[in-house]
């Protein structure tokens, strides 16, 4: 770490390299230290000028799915030919992916130059607030100041936590969309699922549009309640745009849905699980809404932009010989829709989970949802000080599958080659057709790193990638 901060008020200096911006943003307050408030962010944005107000812009929240339907919306708006920004986190693998352009990471070198951008005024932020501008805050005014410089038509932009006091919030979005509701992040959010749709539906401003996938009745009432009082308007799932049929098929599902304005037949999506047929319906709605008019969006566009589509870590195959499959559910909900997914889409046996936790998840959850999809569990844990200790998840896996099906290792890349091993072995005893493979899920962290361990001779890596 630099003795002097590169944001310090008495010598804001700017960066020169990745590893530069990076140190800076990782000694600001981490995404897990939380002071509910806008202040900051609405003071940050006002001295960039406010360049979240320079376009039109689709703002996400909701339990899980955020990044794959941003994913898509984003694909379906440059299928319309409309330059697009799109802000997600966290990221997998590299810091750079939050910030897209025309669907594209920033470079090294575009994100050394946005964060340079505004630098200068984030020490006037820390002198004038009570608290310092926290890392997730400098990185969405980074977003929107990047955007604004590129220029985009629309951005694309996914809530951090929460909604309401999310940093995100400072945009007033055209249209908001909210993904399936559960609980996550209790602590920060409430302990009921409508405790938590209170929180998130502070996205909705007056006047927009609110595109809903479909939820509970305690969160569809909160979310009606919002809308009436903001005088916005509600689209829902399963009322006003919906999959209409689905169907397993060789590198992902064919899927019809029908959309606000029109029936939308046969779409190759190259991702798994009828939770993406599901996201890729709201994505769809969501354009529509954005664009207006009463005839349907052209159908070969979106059928290319949805064949285009890619989520990494999202049931994402990695490797064969056996096949490693990546995820990054990190919550029951997520973990169910996963578990749904695999036995929707893959015949796998075995197939032995490497799973990594947060220390504030839910793990017996996690362990619950996935246990009837997994032969064997290898626990484990990621580098972050924030992973659950792999002997504390051992002791609560055991209480779900059994001592027989549990193995403790806690270093990740020996637990990736452990899982391997037993999925090779499981698979040469077998009586299935299926093969034998290892699933690496229970965080973003989790299946990032592991991503890094197992695609790293694919590519070159860049300036400042984790490791």
């Amino acid at each position: 770490m630099s003795e002097t901060p590169l944001t310090s008020p008495s010598s804001p200096r700017l960066a020169e390299t990745m590893a530069e911006v990076e140190d800076a943003l990782l000694s600001r307050w981490p995404e897990t230290r939380l002071e509910p408030s806008l202040d900051r962010i609405r003071a940050f944005v006002e001295l960039l000028g406010e360049p979240q107000r320079g376009y039109r812009s689709v703002h996400l929240t909701g339990t899980n799915g955020k990044t794959s339907t941003s994913r898509m919306v984003d694909a379906l708006l440059r299928a319309l030919e409309l330059r697009t920004g799109r802000f997600t986190s966290p990221h997998v693998e590299r810091m750079n992916e939050r910030i897209s352009v025309d669907g594209e990471p920033l470079d090294d070198e575009a994100f050394v130059r946005a964060f340079n951008d505004v630098a200068p005024y984030t020490h006037m932020v820390d002198e004038d607030q009570p608290h310092p501008l926290s890392f997730f805050e400098t990185v969405v005014g980074m977003a929107y100041a990047a955007f604004a410089d590129a220029p985009v038509d629309v951005a694309v932009v996914e809530v951090g936590m929460g909604g309401s006091w999310d940093a995100t919030n400072v945009i007033d979005a055209d249209v908001a969309v909210v993904l399936p509701i559960a609980v996550d992040h209790a602590k920060y959010l409430g302990g009921t699922p409508e405790a938590i749709a209170s929180e998130k539906s502070g996205i909705i401003k007056a006047g927009s549009v609110v595109v809903s996938a479909a939820q509970d009745p305690g969160v569809d009432a909160v979310l009606v309640a919002r809308v009436a009082e903001g005088g916005a308007t509600l689209l829902r799932e399963g009322v006003d745009f919906g999959v209409s049929a689905r169907t397993p098929a060789v590198g992902g599902q064919i899927v019809t849905i029908e959309g606000l304005r029109g029936r939308y037949e046969d779409l190759f999506l190259p991702l798994y699980g009828a939770h993406q047929a599901q996201n890729a319906a709201i994505a769809l709605a969501t354009v529509e809404a954005l664009v207006g008019g009463k005839e349907p969006l052209d159908g070969e566009l979106v059928a290319a932009a949805f064949a285009d589509v890619t989520s990494p870590a999202r049931l994402e195959i990695v490797r064969r010989s056996p096949t490693v499959i990546l995820d990054a559910a990190h919550n029951p909900h997520g973990a169910a829709a996963t578990a749904a997914a695999l036995e929707d889409s893959f015949t796998f046996d075995p197939l032995v989970g490497v799973l990594g936790v947060m220390a504030d998840k839910d793990a017996e959850g996690l362990l619950v949802a996935l246990e009837p999809v997994l032969s064997h569990v290898v626990v484990t844990q990621c580098s972050t000080d924030r992973a659950m200790r792999a002997e504390a998840l051992g002791e609560a896996a055991i209480d779900v599958f059994g001592e027989e099906r549990v193995t403790v290792v806690p270093r990740l890349a020996d637990a990736i080659e452990a899982a391997a091993t037993l999925a090779e072995a499981g698979e040469s005893v077998s009586a299935s057709i299926g093969a034998g493979a290892v699933l690496v899920t229970g965080s973003v962290v989790t299946a990032g790193e592991a991503r890094t361990l197992l695609t790293a001779g694919r590519r070159k890596p860049g300036a400042g990638e984790r490791s």
